[in-house]
């Protein structure tokens, strides 16, 4: 009778899905940077021309 290799294939799955997990992350922060950028330059242009 075999043994289930759970511990075996989940390692497997882990190690083949982590960068693909990582790629996107570093997706999501470059987004939340180029928004945040964004956001930084409309601020700054409205307090430039404010007229009160």
């Amino acid at each position: 009778m075999k043994k289930p290799r759970l511990p075996a294939m989940l390692l497997i799955a882990i190690t083949l899905t982590a960068p693909f997990t990582l790629q996107g992350c570093n997706t999501a922060a470059g987004i939340g940077r180029d928004v945040s950028a964004g956001a930084d330059a409309v601020t700054e242009s409205a307090e430039q021309n404010k007229s009160y």
